[in-house]
């Protein structure tokens, strides 16, 4: 299973790493994936979208 959210589809960056001399050295920039279950199941879902889940599910209330 690679490191992407399961709703938006959203996955890491690929970025470069800055020396003080301004070296460019490749870096791997990942999201903050958290396990949460969404109706029902058991999903890998990054912060922005649990964010979004709360905020329609207080809309509905």
């Amino acid at each position: 299973m690679s490191k992407m959210c399961e709703i938006c589809e959203r996955k890491a960056v690929i970025g470069n790493s800055r020396s003080h001399s301004n070296i460019a050295t490749k870096r791997r920039m990942s999201i903050n994936l958290q396990s949460k279950k969404v109706d029902g199941k058991k999903l890998s879902v990054c912060t922005n979208c649990i964010k979004t889940i709360n905020k329609h599910k207080a809309k509905e209330a």
